[in-house]
């Protein structure tokens, strides 16, 4: 990693409000370069507060920005850190509507040129990509990272018509925690507590209204650009990586948008910007790449960006099963169309007849973590223990590598005694010595088998093909290896069990896996700069003698036959920024399940966040309580919020609530 200090343009800083149409301000921090003649602006914009969460992150880029003559500008959401009015669902029309006005309003200022772009990645790169099919007339280019065109079936609420049952209930949980975060005094002044206070009267897990929708209806399709393409006008350059949930829209934006505006970058990466160095890299100099976006489509400047392939990717090369990994190998490959020419899908028959599948309750608790950060237990362990809980069929590699780039696709055969359940595939790499690393997986709850808009019960003791598509990934399979496809029934914690469901009969004759085979090219050389960012913010992590508990543990009552994993996610511990203010966060993740019962699956999260400036005598404490569990005709949700001020509790706010079973 480079730290940048010295660039083309001096920089000066500012934190400031943005007025909205309706009265309410945002706050914004605002990096420019010191010049007198108008520059474009580039907006990130999102809840995670610009005052603490984001900083460190966000002082390694939008100095670097300003640095290279542009306006880079940082906007909290309303009802979020420093902003006001009161917060909404993620993506609400409100939102959006926001997003729009701060457009126009940056560029209408003296020093803007007129011309602004998005950037952003999960949220913001949500968002960037939403107010781009809004289309307002000054946002002429857009980067979006690890973000998802399809809120319903690429994000973090279901997943093949399934509930994800780890991420739905934790981040819901996790944004319950966020929301509850009040103004900074320091900031905002006397006026903190009573905003924060009004704020807390709004709250309402979005749990709640997740669960309420489990087919792909109008909630979902509000914000999802694959609704319609075409509503999208500015230039887009989507990134991914192959260890982000969101990769797959990286390869519909560049079959979907149209290809004079779009391009595609997708590297081995976990849910990180890719110059972060976090595993697994290779990092690249990602800045850099973005100027040139920005340059070609802000400032007129041709920088050769539009002559690169349509879709840059990364094809990993084999690697045994491990956890974490600091560089993957692997090498860039570039594909002047999506669906690519060089591209094919190759139909892998399975072998042996009829076959019982009935995994039991706990397969998945080796799927790994669904939102890899680069953690050191992040990602999916060696899948030989999955594999033995589940049907697999195998394929020899002979004589010449197999590389494939794409979404294999699936189709089994299948019989079912009961009315609802779902299927899993999973695709692994079995190296001479039996290792099995995952490649991808992909879900199907056998109801949404017709489509996600709908569920219609199994016809019971009847025989259907069902056909779905695994994640996207780029690999290389080499000689003496086998592809192994392992089809299980159950999931957990990715996938919420179904009521009743005991697995299903899969009859080998008549189905496939069919892998997106990519025939072997000498491509022009990809290449990029090496990482650089602008100088750190100087935050501070203080040593602490406490032994850190592990980042995911399994734990087994075998005379229970239950199972618990507890997973700490992470985030960032305690940390004292240069201002002074303390921020510490700590959380506990925790799934059960009886491996013969799919009513027995709960989560649960505890979440504490403290705030703190010594200075001023400011110390404020969330705590919060999430629980989730089913009976067969429903989703029982538990939540608890408590907020104190110093010792004098402020808020306390229980949530208990049914949601029917329809779908999920």
């Amino acid at each position: 990693m480079q730290i940048r200090t010295e660039f083309p343009y001096e920089t000066t800083h500012e934190d400031l409000y943005i007025p909205l149409p309706d009265g309410t301000e945002l706050y914004a921090r605002i990096w420019r370069p010191v010049t007198d003649e108008p520059v474009p602006a580039l907006l990130e914009y999102l809840p995670y507060r610009l005052s603490d969460w984001t900083a460190p992150r966000d002082w390694q880029r939008h100095p670097w920005y300003a640095g290279h003559g542009y306006a880079s500008v940082r906007v909290d959401v309303r009802g979020h850190g420093n902003s006001e009015g009161m917060p909404g669902d993620e993506y609400d029309a409100t939102e959006l509507a926001d997003g729009v006005a701060v457009v126009h309003w940056l560029a209408q200022q003296e020093w803007c040129s007129g011309r602004v772009g998005m950037f952003g990645i999960s949220w913001g790169g949500f968002n960037s990509l939403q107010i781009a099919a809004l289309a307002p007339e000054p946002l002429k280019a857009v980067v979006t990272v690890c973000s998802a065109d399809d809120r319903y079936d690429n994000d973090v609420h279901y997943m093949g018509g399934s509930v994800l049952g780890v991420d739905m209930h934790a981040w819901a949980a996790t944004m319950l925690a966020f929301v509850c975060r009040p103004p900074d005094p320091a900031d905002v002044g006397d006026d903190w507590k009573d905003m924060w206070l009004k704020r807390l009267e709004a709250v309402d897990p979005f749990i709640h209204t997740w669960l309420a929708h489990q087919t792909r209806d109008d909630y979902w399709k509000h914000g999802s650009v694959c609704e319609d393409y075409g509503a999208v006008k500015a230039p887009v350059l989507a990134v991914g990586g192959w260890h982000d949930p969101y990769r797959d829209t990286v390869l519909r934006l560049v079959e979907h948008l149209d290809p004079a505006k779009v391009r595609g970058l997708i590297g081995p990466w976990s849910h990180q910007y890719p110059d972060r160095g976090l595993p697994p890299g290779p990092a690249i100099g990602f800045l850099q790449e973005t100027l040139r976006w920005w340059d070609q489509h802000l400032k007129d400047k041709d920088t050769g960006v539009m002559n690169e392939p349509l879709l840059r990717s990364w094809i990993s090369g084999s690697h045994p099963p491990a956890t974490v990994y600091e560089t993957l190998p692997g090498r860039w490959v570039g594909d002047a169309d999506w669906p690519s020419e060089n591209v094919a899908p190759v139909a892998y028959a399975l072998q042996g007849g009829p076959q019982t599948v009935r995994s039991p309750q706990q397969t998945g608790l080796d799927a790994g973590r669904f939102f890899p950060f680069g953690n050191a237990a992040d990602l999916p362990p060696d899948q030989r223990d999955e594999d033995a809980k589940s049907v697999c069929f195998e394929f020899p590699v002979e004589e010449a590598p197999i590389e494939i780039l794409g979404r294999p696709r699936v189709r089994l055969r299948i019989r079912m005694d009961v009315p609802r359940g779902q299927a899993i595939a999973r695709l692994c790499d079995v190296a001479p010595d039996g290792a099995s690393t995952l490649v991808t997986r992909g879900v199907l709850n056998l109801a949404a088998r017709h489509g996600r808009d709908r569920s219609e019960d199994w016809p019971v003791g009847e025989t259907e093909d069902v056909t779905f598509e695994l994640n996207g990934i780029g690999h290389t399979f080499p000689p003496g290896h086998r592809i192994r496809l392992a089809v299980s029934s159950s999931y957990w914690p990715w996938i919420w069990p179904q009521a009743g469901s005991d697995g299903f009969t899969l009859d080998a004759d008549g189905s496939l896996v069919e892998l997106p085979v990519r025939r072997h090219t000498e491509d022009p050389a990809i290449s990029f700069g090496e990482p650089e960012q602008s100088e750190p913010l100087g935050v501070v992590f203080p040593v602490t003698l406490d032994e850190e508990r592990p980042e995911r543990l399994v734990v087994r009552d075998v005379a229970k036959g239950e199972w618990r994993l507890e997973v700490d996610p992470r985030y960032g511990g305690t940390r004292v920024y240069p201002d002074g203010l303390e921020f510490t966060e700590d959380a506990l993740e925790t799934y059960t399940i009886r491996e013969d019962d799919p009513l027995s699956a709960a989560a649960r999260s505890d979440w504490k966040i403290r705030l703190h400036r010594p200075e001023m005598s400011w110390d404020v404490r969330i705590e919060s309580r999430s629980e989730t569990s089913a009976d067969a005709d429903d989703f029982i949700t538990s939540n608890e919020v408590v907020c104190r001020d110093g010792d004098e509790i402020v808020f306390h706010r229980t949530w208990e609530k049914r949601i029917p079973r329809t779908a999920g």
